[in-house]
């Protein structure tokens, strides 16, 4: 007997889709399953170390002249040269401005001319003295008109020093036209300009000392006396972090300022050496010493599970957590009491996405020793 001719296609329907099935079971029993990667995240750490430095207080400075001095003329006048710019470097006696000496030169010339005519006037008197003397032991004249030349002769010889003197005054004050460096350093400012017209003593150019450096930061109130007392300072550039400078307190300012309302310090740094120049950005960092060695971690690295303190150890590419006792605080970081050893690595950043046992992965740039504190940063 045949099929229907309209049952054809629900038979061949049925052979296609039993093949089909054949066909990938076929093919699943020949592959094999992968083997499941194990996660390996990448973490931050520190080794822990110890010490018996308590770092305090960090304050940010300025690098400053001990000493600035703002030159200005002696004598006021016209500026008619310039020969100096901010930042050129200078050495004593080196000229910086000119002011137009033919005014005070023409003073120094009438003072020249008084002397000597206070002189003419000495010697005139001088000759007479003498004429008089000799007629006075010829009895030609009496004592009271040789009385009368001596005291001329005095006044003409008093005439004579005030004239010398006014003439020295005169020449300094032609000197005085140009203005030169007292000492060697920078232009750290100019405060006038050619053809300006300056008054005695008026500030037109500054210069700072470079021999002498300082590093200037502002305490707030509730530190001063503390900070007073630290005598353990140590200075660090932002351009140079890994060089530590020791520094020394030289002047706490007994006022506070208007604006900001903190305590302007300096900070001598004797130990700066060339690198250091003047307007560098500076941290300023206030230790003691504790009694014992102390370890310090981030607060970063504490995990707090069921009231509990504990941190992620590294040992052998996995993390194992460990309960740990803190001890207090220092600024960003924890003292920890108990719980963990000097050496150990430490994880630092995402403590909360962690398990035990899971493999890690350090990351370089975290694996750095703790400095003074114990924790690298």
């Amino acid at each position: 007997m045949f099929a229907p001719k309209n049952l054809r296609p629900t038979v061949s329907a049925v052979f296609g889709a039993l093949l089909s099935t054949s066909l990938l079971l076929l093919l699943g029993a020949c592959s094999k399953d992968e083997p499941k990667q194990e996660d390996v995240r990448p973490v931050r750490a520190i080794v822990v170390g110890s010490s018996d430095i308590d770092v305090s207080a960090e304050f940010a400075g300025e690098v400053r002249p001990r000493v600035e001095s703002r030159l200005g003329f002696r004598v006021g006048g016209k500026i008619i040269a310039r020969k100096v710019d901010v930042g050129t470097v200078v050495k004593r006696g080196q000229v910086l401005m000119q002011l137009d000496p033919q005014d005070l030169q023409l003073t120094q010339a009438q003072a020249r001319a008084t002397l000597r005519a206070a002189e003419t006037q000495r010697d005139l008197a001088r000759d007479e003295l003498k004429r008089y003397a000799e007629l006075r032991k010829q009895n030609f004249v009496s004592q009271a008109v040789l009385d009368a030349r001596k005291t001329a002769f005095a006044a003409a010889q008093a005439n004579v020093d005030a004239a010398r003197a006014g003439f020295s005054v005169q020449s300094n004050q032609a000197g005085y036209s140009t203005l030169v460096s007292d000492t060697d350093g920078v232009v750290t400012a100019i405060s006038a300009e050619v053809g300006q017209v300056v008054s005695p003593g008026t500030p037109v150019v500054s210069v700072a000392n470079t021999n002498d450096k300082e590093i200037v930061i502002s305490l707030p109130e509730d530190k001063v006396d503390a900070m007073r007392k630290v005598s353990n300072v140590t200075v660090r550039m932002w351009a140079n972090p890994a060089v530590a400078i020791p520094g020394k307190i030289r002047e706490v300012s007994p006022v506070a300022d208007p604006a900001t309302r903190t305590y302007p310090v300096r900070v001598s740094i004797p130990g700066a050496g060339s690198d250091v120049k003047l307007g560098m950005t500076a941290r300023v960092q206030f230790a003691s010493r504790s009694a014992t060695p102390q370890m310090r971690l981030p607060l970063t690295a504490l995990f707090n599970e069921k009231s509990s303190t504990a941190v992620w150890v590294v040992e052998k590419g996995a993390v194992r957590l460990v309960p740990v006792q803190v001890g207090g605080t220092s600024g960003n970081d924890v003292v920890i009491a108990s719980g963990i050893t000097p050496g150990q690595t430490v994880v630092t950043a995402g403590v909360n996405k962690l398990k035990n046992g899971q493999k890690v992965k350090l990351l370089a740039a975290g694996m750095v020793p703790g400095a003074a504190g114990g924790a690298a940063k």
